[in-house]
């Protein structure tokens, strides 16, 4: 029963939201209105031509029976095609046999309507050679065949109305086609895709809503680029006067200082470089968000890269007695520029060397699936919630309980990247069994 209400609730809801179901039940009315309307007319027009045939048929036998007089013992009974249900009679008036209708003798001549016997007749009395003849015929047979008659002319719109209503659904349908089809390429962009949408093939009432749509559009990217500079901007312009800050720092950390003193320059220097790391930070980002797409970007070997990265990150690995390297695998080249892939792999890898404790291990692997290379970063570490591994990809979002440094922009950057290079980066779990440890997986397009 719920089931039910729940049907005919969305039904309900979509009638009175969708402009092309309502478009298709008005249309449905109107056309069932139209057909009642004309098929009840032809009924009407096909019960009076049978009648009027009817009559025809009674003037053709008085014609044929008057043509040589009849006794009283010749009246007789003329059968329709020897159906006796059909049967027209043919008498005498004042006279009548066994069987035959007792018609007045006093009836005038002409068509007319006369009951007799209790039942009622339809009657062509006539003058001929001193005579009146009647010709007479049950109204009840005759109705019965008008109607009959009448009914097959209801065939064609019995056929016709529901074939029209399915071509008309299928017409409005490829109608608002377009208008489907342009929702459903917009529904599919991603959040950063703030291209036009295209208007041409829309509808002309629909166009000037998609071209406000574009208006907006436009607005919003003109906005978001404001905002880009903006940090770039903001992060470059800091960059100066923190490197000299740092170097002041550096020139009075070998001045003879007190403990306590010396103690709180070391906590200085520490939030110095977190600051650094996060201007730099902050221009990578920007810097990824800006960069246009490239339509044919190089052929770049992710080995290669691999390489440069695990050379740049094995001292920090060291330090904190990671074991980090990479599984035996083929080579892929793929499309991207080796400066964005490097970045995408430094920001995984960091993250992985940086949040696995001490002893643990990271590995790198590589490997072809179709079109596309997978570029795949494990470690043995505590790994990230499901219910937060879409959430970590938001800038300066960082997972509570983790007790390290991070500005929460590394993964932010990596998607940024990702999105420019027609690339996609998922987040799972390592060790399935144990639920334990993060499994980073790059899905780039392979060059060939």
């Amino acid at each position: 029963m719920d089931d039910l209400q729940g049907r005919v609730s969305r039904v309900g809801n979509a009638l009175r939201t969708s402009l092309r179901w309502r478009l298709s039940l008005w249309l449905a009315l109107a056309i069932c209105c139209v057909a009642v309307l004309a098929g009840a007319f032809a009924f009407y027009s096909a019960f009076r031509q049978a009648h009027a045939l009817q009559d025809d048929m009674l003037r053709q036998v008085a014609a044929l029976a008057s043509r040589q007089p009849l006794a009283p013992a010749d009246s007789a009974e003329a059968q329709d095609d020897g159906d006796s249900d059909s049967k027209v009679y043919v008498q005498l008036l004042g006279t009548h046999a066994a069987g035959e209708p007792a018609l007045p003798a006093n009836l005038p001549a002409g068509l007319q309507t006369v009951r007799a016997d209790g039942e009622t007749y339809r009657v062509l009395v006539r003058a001929s050679g001193g005579q009146r003849l009647a010709v007479a015929q049950e109204t009840s047979v005759r109705d019965e065949m008008a109607r009959d008659s009448a009914l097959l002319t209801l065939i064609p719109f019995l056929l016709l109305v529901p074939v029209l209503l399915l071509v008309v659904t299928d017409l409005v349908r490829k109608v608002f086609a377009p208008v489907r089809d342009a929702a459903s390429a917009v529904d599919a962009r991603g959040e950063d895709d703030l291209r036009p949408v295209a208007s041409a093939a829309l509808p002309a009432e629909i166009r000037p809503y998609a071209d406000a749509i574009n208006r907006l559009l436009r607005r919003v990217a003109r906005s978001m680029d404001e905002q880009r500079r903006f940090i770039a901007d903001a992060a470059h312009e800091l960059r100066t006067p923190l490197t000299a800050l740092s170097l002041q720092a550096e020139r009075l950390a070998a001045t003879p200082l007190p403990a306590e003193a010396q103690a709180r320059l070391v906590t200085l220097r520490a939030g110095m470089a977190r600051s650094r790391a996060l201007l730099e930070q902050l221009l990578s980002l920007a810097r990824a968000q800006q960069a246009p797409e490239v339509a044919a970007a190089p052929a770049t070997s992710v080995h290669a890269i691999c390489r440069q990265v695990l050379e740049e990150l094995l001292p920090l690995a060291e330090a904190r007695q990671i074991d980090i390297g990479m599984l035996a695998g083929g080579d892929v080249l793929v499309q991207a520029g080796a400066t964005d892939l490097a970045t995408v792999l430094r920001n995984l890898a960091g993250n992985a060397i940086r949040y696995t404790p001490p002893g643990g291990k990271v590995d790198l692997s590589l490997r072809r699936e179709g079109r596309f290379a997978i570029l795949a970063v494990a470690d043995n570490g505590p790994g990230i919630a499901a219910a937060e591994r879409e959430r970590v990809f938001d800038p300066f979002y960082r997972v509570l309980g983790s007790g390290e440094d991070g500005a929460g922009l590394g993964l932010s950057i990596v998607r940024a990247i990702c999105q420019r290079l027609g690339a996609s980066v998922t987040l799972g779990c390592a060790d399935a069994a144990g639920g334990t440890g993060l499994l980073a997986e790059v899905r780039l397009p392979a060059a060939h």
